[in-house]
């Protein structure tokens, strides 16, 4: 009998999306054709090799996944799809964010949010599935990385949602839509901003080329930009991307540009890169914009650039400290746009998350490859 845990209602955030499911365990040993879409679509990447392979692996015993009330369908509907792929698992819906963990601390397999204090408790932990991109926090604790498990996470998965946030406060910015909402609430009739800037003919910096990155660069190059990025791993991109340059030619890469688009990871790599050097090899009157992680760039630098008027604005998603605490510079910094950490909060993401963390536990179950495999010392 499976057990589950009530959940109470929540709000639009993750997971549970009024999924249809298979009818049968029979019927979920193919992928669903929607998880198929997906795949091919954010070109997500798979396992180089069966995860049955691997000496971890096993058919789970337990599998505890994260649970609160759905968007569109019923806390019965969501087990009903977990249990569908579970294979002979016991499934375990629990509440992400006050998890009694006795109920999940003999589980092989969990999906949800991750967390030093979770994963510690999770003794017989096999194989763990984050709904969420960053796994910095998750990783956080020495402890966790000696641990022996498998971790796949959301990668790509909300992309296009964080990208399209991305773009939205490119155009903001470009077109001064942030003097005049800051009007309308005053109700003035003003029309003495600076002159508003077109994109088309700009150039797009995307600093890390990954799955946000690459769902940034197709939007800006539809909207007529020269889009030019730096990865870690090679100088090939996609043909919208104009050029790709290796991460430690980002200031050169940063004098040609009118954008700036961050979407690193956090690593012990990438913590602090984006600092006074970087600001000051930007060409004068760039905008910044950062949708990956706030400890990737040093806030210091950034007030100081947006002050001194090296930088015409930014828009920040992230920031460090976070949440940012009321009295804070960047609140009161010239032509700043701030959403409190919400680019991948969106209801078309959180299906895709679902379809994929379902699809996930598919193949894990049956011993396939595996999706967004994260390279645990890497920290992506």
């Amino acid at each position: 009998m499976n057990k589950v845990v009530c959940a109470s209602a929540w709000l639009v955030t993750l997971l549970g999306c009024g999924l249809t499911v298979a009818s049968n365990s029979a019927n979920a040993q193919q992928a669903d054709p929607a998880a198929i879409e997906l795949i091919d679509s954010l070109s997500l990447r798979e396992s180089p090799e069966p995860i049955r392979n691997h000496p971890r692996w096993a058919k789970p015993r337990k599998v505890v996944v994260a649970y609160r009330s759905t968007l569109g369908g019923s806390e019965a509907e969501f087990l009903a799809g977990i249990e569908a792929v579970a294979g002979d698992a016991e499934v375990v819906l629990f509440e992400p964010f006050d998890p009694d963990l006795d109920l999940i601390a003999d589980a092989d397999v969990f999906i949800g949010f991750c967390s030093p204090q979770i994963l510690n408790q999770l003794k017989n932990l096999r194989w763990i599935h984050t709904y969420l991109v960053g796994v910095d926090r998750c990783l956080s604790d020495p402890g966790v990385r000696k641990m022996d498990f498998i971790m796949s996470n959301n990668q790509r998965v909300s992309g296009p949602s964080i990208a399209e946030l991305a773009i939205a406060m490119t155009l903001m910015l470009s077109r001064k839509l942030h003097y005049y909402q800051e009007q309308q609430s005053q109700q003035r009739w003003a029309r003495d901003a600076e002159l508003s800037t077109d994109l088309s003919g700009k150039t797009l910096l995307i600093l890390g080329l990954g799955g946000i990155g690459t769902e940034t660069a197709r939007r800006a190059s539809a909207l007529g930009m020269r889009v030019i990025a730096t990865r870690n791993s090679s100088r090939e991109g996609p043909e919208f991307v104009d050029k790709v340059g290796l991460s430690d030619e980002m200031y050169e890469f940063a004098g040609e540009a009118d954008f700036v688009v961050n979407t690193l990871p956090l690593t012990k790599k990438t913590n602090g890169l984006i600092d006074s050097r970087f600001f000051d090899a930007l060409r004068p009157g760039a905008y910044y914009i950062n949708v990956g992680r706030g400890k990737t760039t040093v806030t210091d630098a950034l007030v100081a650039a947006l002050n001194d008027g090296t930088l015409a604005g930014a828009g920040l998603d992230v920031t460090d400290p976070e949440p940012l605490p009321s009295g804070h510079p960047l609140w009161v910094a010239k032509n700043v746009v701030i959403t409190p950490h919400i680019a991948g909060r969106n209801f078309d993401s959180v299906q895709r998350t679902l379809i994929i963390a379902r699809e996930n536990l598919r193949r894990y179950v049956r011993g396939e490859k595996l999706l967004s495999v994260v390279d645990v010392e890497r920290g992506y």
